[in-house]
């Protein structure tokens, strides 16, 4: 059961759309603490930031993407993970160390070259997104 006094692994994005990528992410997550918290930006329709327009998935979507995505792979919402609307952060700021750190992970070409930005081309292209 998730459990907000745990330790947690937070993944902060628009996930438009959540992908292999993502995924792959969400391994090596959920790896370090047992338990992630997927934050939602709330950027349906608008501007996420320098190249980020292309926001066509509302929060239901996002989330219905997210849990059959990580359904595949045996996790389930509510157990290892949960989902958190945020609103359309753009920047984080800290000034000092209190307790949590930042990591890039690094991935191979095959997971890095994954584009949320050609799914949603092709999405178009085969009709199933305005």
């Amino acid at each position: 059961m998730f459990d907000p006094k745990k330790p947690t692994v937070q993944m902060l994005g628009r996930w438009q759309p959540w992908h292999d990528g993502h995924q792959e992410l969400f391994k090596r997550c959920i790896a370090k603490t047992g338990q992630v918290i997927i934050q939602v930006r709330d950027v349906q329709g608008v501007s996420g930031g320098i190249d980020q327009d292309d926001n066509p998935f509302d929060w239901d979507d996002v989330c219905k993407n997210i849990e059959n995505g990580l359904l595949k792979d045996g996790y389930k919402r509510g157990i290892e993970y949960e989902i958190m609307l945020v609103p359309n952060i753009v920047n984080i700021t800290y000034g000092r160390g209190v307790g949590y750190k930042f990591e890039e992970e690094i991935f191979d070409e095959s997971v890095s070259a994954i584009s949320a930005t050609k799914i949603r081309e092709q999405l178009r292209s085969e009709g199933k997104l305005d």
